[in-house]
């Protein structure tokens, strides 16, 4: 599999996608970028108006935070693929509708299939609740937690730490576990386990819903 091509295919549609209002009001899409090949992947809401600009996820100042939070867990930005739940950005900045999180899931699923993280960060409610319909961000942030096909890892979204310092500080310290959570993440899919038990039981900051 050429995971190269694919992604490029997958972003070549995306960047003449017409599925929804957004393409008529957006300046750029913007699909994601990184390294394909990394074990984890990091997946937000919609692009801003930076990222609109420059058809580029997570530049503006949410993005800074985003870069010097990385390199603190020793990771470069090019190290790891970043993307957004939406590929073109809601009118100023409004929260995504649900026939646009409909319209652009078909592209992140396939982005998520080439790629084959082994976890996913999520940043913010709309990432989570795009893997996790149930889930509650102050409640589920900080805690492993197996969908489907994925091991999902939420935090607060960085323009969300940005605005409060309580927030900020919980951001930071669940990004540092991001390499335990990487790790736990690998182990658990080397050796098939799965959690037992019931639903949302936290064992040692993992969740596991059997969905």
């Amino acid at each position: 599999m050429d995971k190269e091509k694919l992604i490029q295919d997958i972003n070549n549609n995306i960047k003449s996608c017409d599925k929804c209002r957004l393409c008529k009001t957006a300046t750029n899409p913007v699909p994601g970028e990184g390294n394909i090949n990394s074990k984890v992947v990091f997946i937000g809401e919609a692009p801003g108006y930076y990222e609109d600009v420059s058809g580029r996820p997570f530049v503006g100042r949410a993005g800074k935070l985003l870069e010097a939070t990385l390199k603190e867990i020793g990771y470069k930005r090019e190290d790891v693929w970043i993307g957004n739940v939406l590929k073109h950005r809601p009118p100023e900045n409004r929260e995504p509708l649900p026939d646009e999180i409909t319209a652009c899931k078909p592209y992140l699923d396939l982005q998520l299939k080439v790629i084959g993280p082994v976890l996913v960060v999520t940043l913010g409610r709309y990432a989570m609740t795009y893997f996790y319909p149930a889930g509650k961000i102050s409640q589920d942030r900080g805690n492993l937690i197996k969908i489907k096909d994925y091991y999902i890892y939420p935090v607060y979204h960085p323009a969300a730490a940005l605005r409060n310092g309580s927030v900020l500080l919980e951001f930071k310290n669940d990004f540092k576990r991001i390499p335990e959570m990487l790790k736990k993440a690998e182990e658990l899919l080397v050796s098939g386990e799965e959690e037992k038990g019931n639903n949302n039981q936290n064992l040692d900051g993992q969740l596991g819903f059997g969905l």
